[in-house]
């Protein structure tokens, strides 16, 4: 599972760091919905690892919680079509900075290919663990996206493509109990 999961934050986090480059955002909570496949084994490691959250003890849960809170997210839970879904707080000052919170794993550079007033195109360098990939965002206003992102990686000396489907959206002005990445 840890492999999976973190692969899973990885690509979150780029697309995290990534998604209001093309305009300003609304600040607040932000649910982050993501699909991962690419092949049969992806997807079954998908269903396997959420199986194995599902199934944590008290204690794994509060631990994890606990890992995921000093980045500033949520608890994944079961998403959509059998992705995950996420939490993540966006503060008024990243809102003007047309910034989204940033998952530090992953040593990644973005650059941006094209931009419009409601798309996004980019592509992405990762040092840890090496991996490269594109991706486009589709905005509707400053309260949902949808994008698509490829990644190329290596796994066990084998290469390997990953493909990543999600949406987000805005769902209040207050964070609650989501604190804002650091």
């Amino acid at each position: 599972m840890p492999h999976r999961f973190n692969r899973f934050l990885l690509l979150s986090g780029v697309v995290m760091s990534l998604t209001a480059h093309a305009q300003s955002i609304k600040p607040g909570l932000w649910e982050m919905n993501q699909k991962m496949g690419g092949n049969a084994e992806m997807d079954q490691a998908m269903v396997q690892m959420q199986k194995q959250m599902a199934g944590m003890s008290a204690a794994q849960r509060k631990q994890m919680e606990d890992m995921l809170a000093k980045q500033g997210m949520s608890m994944p839970t079961a998403g959509a079509g059998g992705g995950m879904a996420l939490k993540v707080c966006v503060t008024p000052e990243m809102a003007a900075k047309q910034e989204m919170p940033m998952q530090t794993e992953g040593d990644c550079t973005t650059r941006i290919t094209s931009r419009s007033a409601s798309a996004l195109k980019m592509s992405f360098v990762c040092k840890n663990p090496p991996s490269s990939g594109e991706g486009t965002y589709t905005f509707s206003g400053d309260t949902a996206y949808t994008m698509k992102m490829v990644m190329n990686s290596t796994h066990q000396g084998k290469p390997q493509t990953t493909t990543l489907d999600g949406q987000g959206k805005w769902l209040a002005s207050s964070c609650g109990s989501v604190k804002p990445v650091k």
